[in-house]
């Protein structure tokens, strides 16, 4: 057992969607997130620079004792899960990645779309998984331009942020996708908008925070990490931008 905190890094507030699963179903937990806020977007940097600044949040991670460390971006996975698996080998990493693998096994009309960042979907880590598992199906694939933005302005209601929606969703469910992969963790805070925009259509939204959830318990199990239960779990909250946005993650992770 160890009551250290579980780290979850992201560029931003999307990785809250993921913290949320896991307070959700591992309350016992203690969780420290760090969202760079300084650096956000990721989606256009280069693999190098995702790289430097991922390592650098890992560091801050561990040097807050961190015992297992969750990349909730697809971004920053697929750019650098691999290299920070490299440098701290002693440390248990979950990453993302779209999920792809159950939209292909539950789609009734064989089409898929799946909305993400650039970088994430021209990724070794979602091409291979769009290859293992995409036989049959043809997946519509879409950047989600300026969905980032409106989640971190906490602009998920404006008439403009439903706008972009609108404008990336309707080509893909008009190529008959019946399920839509969120395949960055920024989205799921624009799922009530993307459920207007979708409207009475048969279309499932689905994304990848309840595997990754499944995925942490697994690892606590495997290594024997899970909280005592004996200590009342402390949450903790970093950025590398200033303290106001600090005290918006703090906020959107509670939902205040």
């Amino acid at each position: 057992m160890s009551d250290a905190p579980i780290g979850v890094y992201d560029s931003g507030f999307g990785g809250l969607s993921v913290w949320r699963e896991i307070h959700r179903a591992l309350p016992e937990e203690s969780l420290v997130y760090l969202g760079d806020g300084l650096n956000c977007p990721y989606g256009s940097l280069s693999e190098e620079r995702i790289r430097s600044l991922a390592e650098r949040a890992v560091r801050e991670l561990i040097g807050r004792g961190c015992k297992l460390i969750v990349v909730a971006c697809n971004t920053a996975t697929s750019a650098a899960i691999g290299h920070l698996r490299a440098t701290f080998p002693d440390v248990p990493f979950v990453g993302l990645e779209p999920a792809v693998k159950p939209a292909c096994e539950r789609t009734r009309t064989g089409v898929v779309g799946v909305i993400a960042t650039e970088r994430s979907l021209t990724g070794a880590k979602f091409l291979s998984t769009l290859a293992r598992y995409g036989g049959g199906v043809r997946v519509v694939k879409a950047v989600g331009r300026g969905f980032v933005e409106a989640v971190e302005s906490d602009a998920e209601d404006a008439p403009a942020t439903e706008a972009a929606v609108r404008a990336v969703l309707d080509p893909v469910m008009a190529e008959g996708a019946d399920i839509v992969v969120l395949g960055c963790t920024h989205y799921p805070f624009l799922r009530d908008t993307i459920r207007r925009v979708v409207g009475d259509r048969p279309v499932e939204i689905i994304d990848s925070g309840e595997a990754v959830e499944k995925r942490v318990e697994s690892l606590l199990d495997q290594y024997d990490m899970r909280a005592s239960g004996t200590a009342a779990p402390v949450f903790e909250f970093l950025t590398f931008a200033d303290e106001a946005y600090r005290e918006r993650l703090r906020r959107k992770a509670f939902g205040i």
